[in-house]
């Protein structure tokens, strides 16, 4: 009896994960004209809705659940999309085509889209387990998040100063909590961006009350009836606080693919197709490692919707026999207080940053530079500044006197 067979049910294509990626490839196959039946399985009792907003508008009340939702319910209906929510997916058998989910059940398939995403990485010290700890994943988490604060929660401790840790403390300040950021660097966003924004950010959340401390460890968690009630710093100093937030990174979920026999070490290895090292099973999205053309061809992770969304359409593409390889502009956003970052490409190796404006008047623009070529922009307020600054990114614009960049009478869009 094949695998197939001993499957409990089946479909031509079968995509895990019901975030961004996993609902933007069922949505490119059929706009390619793709008429086999579609599974998508995701741990997530709801239907495929946006991530970003978890920690911003979401959280804030801004915006209602039904609002973040990629697609009304009755789309995925419509398009003949099945959703196997609740339930995640523990091993592959590649040669049998088959998953078995955490429910038992297993579930053939022809073609598998891995677009798990990927995990908070979790504290691992005394008091870890405590209750009143958050991540920021899914809707559950931010639910639990806004329970803490309707049930009178004021003060928070945010481990971690990268976008999600200073997205929710902007949210919090303005919900009235006292906040601390912890940053075990000795800037905010030293992982995506340079020092003139984070000292920019930094400035900015401490006008707003918030109290950044750098270079800045956690030894335990303190905790009475299992509930937080502080956070002991590797100084000795106990935080008290009601509620702690963690965005200290993430962990690509590939463990049955790696399991498998996928190659991978950060997250799972794909090609300029998003096919994995299994065949008919490709991967995309927060954990698919792939050789970046605006990276230098580096082999790199994004963590991005942009990228979520351009890797699904590439392996629709190559499902359908139209086979065009990966080449999208990285961009990405952050929303904090009534400052809104926009980032086109990376800035990964450069070796000079030009700041075009003044940051006092919180529109300003930070370019990234390799060899006298600009490789990425960091654009505060500065829509145009964004918009022209991925056009000359896409263009590939070779190397450009660092004064007209610097001009900001100068539009972008005459460098081209």
């Amino acid at each position: 009896m094949s695998g197939q067979d001993k499957a409990s049910s089946a479909a031509d294509v079968v995509i895990v994960g019901t975030g961004h990626g996993g609902a933007q490839a069922a949505i490119a196959l059929r706009q390619k004209g793709h008429e086999g039946s579609i599974m998508m399985i995701g741990r997530d009792a709801v239907p495929p809705y946006e991530r970003p907003p978890l920690s911003k508008e979401y959280l804030a009340g801004d915006k209602t659940f039904e609002r973040i939702m990629i697609r009304p319910e009755k789309f995925w209906a419509d398009k003949g999309v099945e959703l196997r929510l609740g339930s995640g997916v523990t091993e592959i058998d590649w040669l049998a085509h088959t998953v078995t989910l955490s429910d038992g059940s297993v579930i053939g398939y022809r073609k598998l889209i891995w677009a798990a995403g990927a995990d908070p990485r979790r504290l691992g010290l005394p008091g870890a387990n405590l209750k009143g700890i958050h991540y920021v994943r899914d809707k559950r988490d931010a639910d639990a998040m806004m329970a803490a604060l309707e049930a009178g929660a004021k003060r928070a401790v945010v481990i971690g100063g990268g976008y999600i840790g200073l997205e929710a403390a902007a949210v919090l300040r303005k919900l009235g909590c006292e906040v601390t950021v912890l940053e075990m660097q000795d800037r905010v966003l030293a992982r995506v961006a340079g020092e003139e924004m984070s000292r920019f950010y930094e400035a900015e959340h401490r006008r707003q009350g918030v109290d950044i401390q750098l270079s800045q460890g956690v030894a335990s968690v303190h905790g009475e009836d299992s509930f937080v009630t502080g956070v002991e710093l590797t100084n000795g100093d106990v935080l008290p606080c009601d509620m702690i937030i963690v965005g200290i990174g993430i962990v690509p979920a590939v463990a049955p693919l790696i399991a498998a026999g996928a190659a991978g070490s950060n997250g799972v290895d794909v090609d300029v197709f998003c096919r994995t090292t299994l065949d008919d099973i490709y991967a995309i999205g927060d954990c698919a490692a792939h050789a970046n053309p605006f990276a230098d061809s580096a082999i790199i992770r994004l963590e991005s919707v942009q990228n979520a969304n351009d890797m699904a359409n590439t392996a629709a593409r190559a499902i359908m026999g139209d086979k065009e390889p990966y080449h999208a502009l990285p961009w990405f956003w952050s929303n904090q207080y009534d400052l809104k970052l926009q980032t086109a490409g990376l800035n990964i190796g450069y070796d000079a940053a030009i700041l075009r404006g003044d940051p006092e008047t919180r529109k300003f623009t930070v370019v990234y530079m390799k060899e006298g070529r600009p490789i990425a922009f960091d654009c505060v307020n500065t829509m145009k500044d964004y918009v022209q600054g991925r056009k000359l990114l896409e263009k590939g614009v070779e190397k450009i006197d660092p004064a007209l960049l610097a001009d900001v009478d100068l539009p972008l869009k005459e460098l081209l």
